[in-house]
C-alpha cells in the first residue's frame, strides 16, 4: 500500500477559494469543486463547538462586565473573570471546518481576483456622523480645551452597531461595491480613529468595547450583509485587543469571523491583502500573541478555564489562516512567511499534535498541524526527525522479527542501510547498492569505502554525500546544467535511455533530510515546489508528478536573461508579430543537433501576436520547467519520496524543504563563535582571539567562503550554528603553512600564527583558493 493510502485522507485546506475555472481545468479534476464549510458533529470538542450544555460562552455577559454600575470595580477586573450563563434565542454558530492540509494546494494560494463569490446584499446605512477632517479637528480641539465630549460622542455612535461602523468609514455610503478587490472602506480614517483611541481616556475606551459587544450581539442574531463583513474587517484592526483584559471580546469576534461561510472569507482575504504592511503585520502579531498567551498565560486567572474556551485557539488559527492566504496572494507578500511562525509552539508536545493530526485528520480534534504555517521550521524539523526515527525503528524491528521467525541469527548490520562503495566507481556502486537495498532506505545510513579501515561515525557518511554530489553535478557528467547568471543547477533536457541516476539524486536528497545532513546543492526554488506536487506519492501511478504551475518569475530564478526577453515580449508596445517574428515553437540543442518542439499542435504555423503572446510565454515557460524535463524530474521525485514518504511533508512549504536539504543562508558568526569547540587550543589563546577578530570583521562573502571551506557548504543547518559542531584544532606545523580543513568533520586545522595580520593573510588565501567540494 502506498504512503498515501496509509496516511490520513488528503484534506481540503482551511481557507478555500475557487481558482478561475480556466486556470484549474485539466490540472486537478478531482478538486474543481470546492467543498462547503462543514458543521462538525457533537464530537468536535476541540473545534469551535459551543461547549457542553450550560457552559456556552455568550456575549450577553460582556454587557454587564462593562456596564456603568461596575465601572468603579473594573479597574482591577476584566470580562475574563466572569461566568457565562446560557441564554436562549441566540443563533447557533456552526463549528469551523478543521480541513486544512495546506499541501493539497486548493486554497486561496491558487485563487485569483476573478473569483466569483456570491454578491451579498447591501443595507441602508445611517448618515455619516463625521468626515475624517471633522474628526481630526475635534481631536485638535481637545488639546486646547481638554473637553473630550465631541470625540466621545463620535466613538459612542460609531461603534454602537455594524451599520454605524459602515456609515462612519465607507468611502461613499451610497456606492455599491461588488468587487472583492475593494472593501469600500476609508483605511486612512480607520487608522486615524484607532491611533487616537489608544490615547483617549478610559471611559471612551470602555464605550468602544461596549459598542463592540452590542454590535456582535446584534449581528449574531440577524441576517448577514456585505456591510457586516466590512464591520468585521474594521473591528479586527482594533488595537485594544492587544490588552489581555479584552481577550474574551476578541475571542468572540474571532469566532464569528472564523465561522463565516466560505464566500464571506473570499471577500475578507482579498481585503486583507490590500492593507498596509504595517497594519497587516500588527494583525498577525496580535493573533500570534493571543494564541501564545492562551497556551502559556502569565496570569491564568485572567482567562476563563480552558475547558470553557477550547474554541479560542481554533478561532484564532482560522483567522490567521485567512491572513496567511492573503499574504500568499499578494505580490510580493506583505510580510515574510516566517513572520507567521509562533515560536511558543516549539515548547509544546509537537509529536502529540502530529499524532492527533495523523489519527483524526481534519475532524473533531484540533491540532496545530492543521495550520502548518504557524509552526516554525525548527519545530517541523523535530517532527520530521522523530517521525523518521520512528520509521527507522519500525523497519529495523520488522527486519529483526523476520530474521527470528526464519530462525536465523540476528546481525546488528541488518539494522542499518549499509553502503559499501569504491571511490573509483562511486556513482555506479552507489546506484547498485541503493537499488539492491531499496527496502532498507528508511534505516540508519552507514557508509564504508572498500579497502579502507574505519568505522562510520558520521564523517564517512558526509564524505560520501559530498563526493557523490561533486561528481554528479559536474558539468561534464551531463545530468545537470549550471547557470552562471543564477548560480544554480537545472535538469538537463537531453533524452536518455535510463533515468536511474536522476532517481539516485532524489534518493540522496531524501537520505540527507532523513539523516539530518546538509547538502551543498543549488537548485532554484521552483524545484522544491515541483518536489511537493503532490507532497505524497499518489496511489494512482498514472497521475503525473512534479508538475506545478510556473510563471516567468520561476524561469527568472534559473535563466534570467531568457525570462527578461519574455517579459519584454509581454510589455512590447509595437506589433509583436512583425517585430519578433516568432511562432509557437521552441528550439533546443541536444548533442550538437538543433531540435524543434511545437508548444501546441501546429505551433510552427502559428505566429505569436499581441493577442496570443501571454499564451505563448506561459506555454514556453511550462515547456522549459515541466514538459521538457518530465521524465528526469519524475525519476528524481520518486527517488526523494522513496525515502521521505511521510505525511509530515504536508507541513512544509517549498522554501522549508530547501532549508532542510541545503540549510539556511542566514549566517550568525557570533553564534558560531559561542558554539565552537577547541582541540589543542583554548578560547583564551592569542591565536584564537586573532581568528575571531578577523572572521567577525570579514564581509559576508568571505564568511561564506570560510564556512564552505570548513564544512563543504556555505549554509547553516536548521538548528543554527550550534548544530554544525564546528571545531578548531591546533596544527603543529610551520606558520608559513595555510590552514587546512576536514569538511567531513567541520574541522579547521589552524597553525599557531603569531600575528593577526599573518593569520588574516593566510586564512584569506586558504579559503579563497581552495576548490574544496565546490560544484563548479
Amino acid at each position: 500500500m502506498s504512503e498515501a493510502g496509509r496516511g490520513p485522507s488528503p484534506a481540503t485546506p482551511l481557507v478555500v477559494a475557487a481558482a478561475a475555472p480556466e486556470e484549474r481545468k485539466g490540472k486537478e479534476p478531482e478538486r474543481e469543486k470546492l467543498p462547503p464549510i462543514v458543521s462538525a458533529g457533537a464530537g468536535a470538542t476541540a473545534g469551535l463547538d459551543r461547549g457542553a450544555k450550560g457552559q456556552i460562552s455568550t456575549l450577553s455577559s460582556f454587557i454587564s462586565a462593562v456596564s456603568p454600575k461596575k465601572e468603579a470595580a473594573e479597574n482591577r477586573s476584566s470580562p475574563a473573570h466572569l461566568v457565562f450563563p446560557n441564554i436562549k434565542n441566540v443563533r447557533d454558530q456552526p463549528s469551523i471546518s478543521l480541513d486544512v492540509r495546506q499541501k493539497q494546494r486548493i486554497s486561496m494560494d491558487a485563487s485569483s481576483s476573478e473569483v466569483k463569490a456570491p454578491v451579498l446584499p447591501e443595507c441602508i446605512l445611517p448618515i455619516q456622523p463625521k468626515t475624517m477632517k471633522d474628526f481630526q479637528e475635534d481631536v485638535e480641539k481637545v488639546k486646547s480645551s481638554g473637553d473630550w465630549k465631541a470625540v466621545h460622542d463620535f466613538y459612542l455612535t460609531t461603534f454602537d452597531s455594524f451599520p454605524e461602523l459602515n456609515a462612519a468609514f465607507k468611502k461613499d455610503a451610497t456606492a455599491s461595491f461588488n468587487t472583492i478587490e475593494d472593501s469600500g472602506i476609508n483605511a486612512k480614517f480607520v487608522n486615524a480613529v484607532y491611533d487616537t483611541l489608544i490615547n483617549t481616556p478610559q471611559d471612551i475606551q470602555k464605550t468602544v468595547l461596549k459598542g463592540i459587544i452590542n454590535s456582535l450581539l446584534r449581528e449574531w442574531k440577524g441576517p448577514r450583509t456585505k456591510d457586516d463583513l466590512r464591520a468585521y474587517f474594521i473591528l479586527l484592526q482594533n488595537p485594544q485587543f492587544n490588552n489581555t483584559s479584552t481577550y474574551v471580546i476578541y475571542a468572540h469576534l474571532l469566532r464569528q469571523i472564523a465561522t463565516l461561510v466560505e464566500a464571506d472569507h473570499h471577500f475578507l482575504v482579498h481585503w486583507f491583502k490590500k492593507l498596509s504592511q504595517k497594519r497587516f503585520k500588527q494583525l498577525v502579531e496580535r493573533l500570534l500573541q493571543f494564541i501564545s498567551l492562551r497556551l502559556f498565560p502569565a496570569k491564568p486567572e485572567e482567562f476563563p478555564p480552558i475547558t470553557k474556551c477550547s474554541w479560542w485557539i481554533p478561532s484564532a488559527a482560522k483567522v490567521l489562516a485567512l491572513l496567511n492566504t492573503a499574504n500568499n496572494l499578494a505580490h510580493p507578500p506583505l510580510i515574510p512567511y516566517t513572520d507567521f511562525y509562533n515560536s511558543t509552539l516549539d515548547h509544546i508536545d509537537l509529536m502529540e499534535e502530529y499524532h492527533t493530526w495523523q489519527n483524526f485528520g481534519n475532524s473533531h480534534r484540533f491540532s496545530f498541524c492543521q495550520y502548518p504555517f504557524v509552526i516554525s521550521i525548527a519545530a517541523k524539523k523535530i517532527i520530521i526527525q522523530r517521525d523518521s526515527e520512528q520509521q527507522m525503528i519500525n523497519i529495523a524491528r520488522q527486519s529483526l522479527v523476520d530474521k527470528v521467525s526464519r530462525r536465523q541469527r540476528p546481525d546488528m548490520n541488518m539494522l542499518f542501510l549499509n553502503m559499501k562503495v569504491r571511490r573509483t566507481h562511486l556513482v555506479s556502486d552507489s546506484l547498485d547498492e541503493l537499488t539492491r537495498k531499496r527496502a532498507d532506505l528508511k534505516k540508519k545510513l552507514k557508509v564504508t569505502f572498500v579497502g579502507e579501515a574505519g568505522l562510520d561515525m558520521g564523517g564517512l557518511t558526509k564524505e560520501w554525500f559530498l563526493l557523490l554530489i561533486r561528481q554528479i553535478f559536474h558539468p561534464d557528467y551531463g545530468m545537470f546544467t549550471y547557470h552562471k547568471d543564477s548560480h544554480c543547477h537545472w535538469f538537463s533536457s537531453f533524452k536518455c535511455d535510463n533515468y536511474s541516476e536522476f532517481r539516485l539524486v532524489g534518493i540522496l536528497m531524501g537520505l540527507a533530510v532523513y539523516n539530518s545532513i546538509t547538502l551543498d546543492i543549488r537548485f532554484p526554488p521552483c524545484c522544491y515546489k515541483k518536489l511537493l506536487s503532490p507532497p505524497i506519492i499518489p496511489s494512482d501511478q498514472n497521475i503525473p508528478v512534479g508538475i506545478c504551475s510556473v510563471t516567468v518569475d520561476d524561469l527568472c530564478q534559473i535563466m534570467p536573461e531568457l525570462a527578461h526577453g519574455l517579459s519584454e515580449l509581454l510589455s512590447h508596445e509595437g506589433n509583436v508579430e512583425e517585430d519578433f517574428y516568432s511562432t509557437f515553437q521552441v528550439f533546443q540543442e541536444e548533442f550538437g543537433i538543433i531540435k524543434s518542439y511545437n508548444l501546441k499542435p501546429g505551433g510552427d504555423k502559428i505566429s505569436v501576436t499581441n493577442q496570443n503572446r501571454k499564451e505563448y510565454v506561459q506555454l514556453y515557460t511550462d515547456f522549459l520547467l515541466n514538459k521538457s524535463i518530465y521524465k528526469q524530474f519524475a525519476a528524481f521525485y520518486y527517488g526523494f519520496h522513496s525515502v521521505c514518504a511521510s505525511n509530515a511533508l504536508m507541513l512544509l512549504r517549498p522554501e522549508e524543504v530547501e532549508i532542510l536539504v541545503c540549510g539556511s543562508p542566514d549566517l550568525d558568526m557570533y553564534a558560531l563563535q559561542r558554539s565552537t569547540q577547541y582541540d589543542g587550543y583554548a578560547k583564551t589563546d592569542l591565536t584564537i582571539k586573532y581568528f575571531w577578530d578577523v572572521v567577525l570583521g570579514f564581509p559576508l562573502d568571505l564568511q561564506k567562503k570560510l564556512l564552505h571551506f570548513t564544512t563543504g557548504s556555505d549554509r547553516v543547518p536548521v538548528g543554527g550554528m550550534a548544530d554544525l559542531n564546528f571545531k578548531i584544532s591546533k596544527n603543529e606545523t610551520s606558520t608559513n603553512w595555510l590552514p587546512v580543513a576536514h569538511t567531513c568533520f567541520n574541522q579547521l586545522c589552524l597553525p599557531p600564527y603569531k600575528s593577526k595580520k599573518d593569520l588574516k593573510q593566510k586564512l584569506i588565501i586558504g579559503i579563497s583558493n581552495s576548490e574544496g567540494f565546490g560544484l563548479e
